[in-house]
């Protein structure tokens, strides 16, 4: 006899089913109509959401918060920068910026200079120390999602890793 829902006393509903590899393999004959961008939005939205704290809650790095870590590889990837150029590529206000950039250098992360075509102003940039933490940082998130990757089944994986150029098409937009 199968269980019952000990509230209405009828068998419980199945879970609905994964759509498997056919189904999601963009070319596949299974593959059906098109996606709602919407729905592929609101749920990649929420994967997001709950995958961030479990890398940033498993850190070894308690006062790098993620503005900071986003300051840090922004500057990794695009300095050296004015301060109003980082707030820029961050999408963040300078004033918000600015208070970062202090911690940042108050933490010994950052070195600044001044800018030589306009000696008011100052460069910022990721010193030593901020490139190994950051580094560290990745390694420490690549490391746990890299477990967490392993232990999905193959064709998962699979879809996983099939899906990474249409995720990195959403960055490179975002400019």
């Amino acid at each position: 006899m199968a269980p019952s829902d000990t509230t209405t006393g009828r068998p419980p509903e199945p879970a609905p089913e994964r759509p498997g590899p056919a189904e999601l393999c963009e070319g596949s004959a299974a593959a059906g109509p098109a996606a709602d961008p919407a729905e592929l939005a609101g749920r990649l939205r929420a994967v997001i959401q709950h995958l961030l704290p479990v890398l940033r809650g498993h850190s070894t790095h308690r006062d790098l918060t993620p503005s900071r870590t986003a300051a840090l590889a922004t500057l990794d990837a695009h300095g050296p920068l004015r301060v109003s150029e980082l707030a820029a590529r961050m999408n963040i206000a300078l004033s918000t910026t600015s208070r970062t950039v202090d911690l940042l250098d108050d933490r010994g992360w950052i070195a600044r200079r001044t800018d030589p075509l306009d000696q008011r102003a100052s460069l910022i940039s990721l010193n030593d120390a901020g490139r190994a933490l950051l580094r560290a940082v990745r390694r420490e998130t690549t490391g746990l999602l890299a477990e967490r990757i392993g232990r999905l089944p193959p064709d998962r994986q699979h879809l996983l890793h099939a899906a990474l150029p249409a995720l990195e098409e959403l960055v490179d937009d975002a400019g």
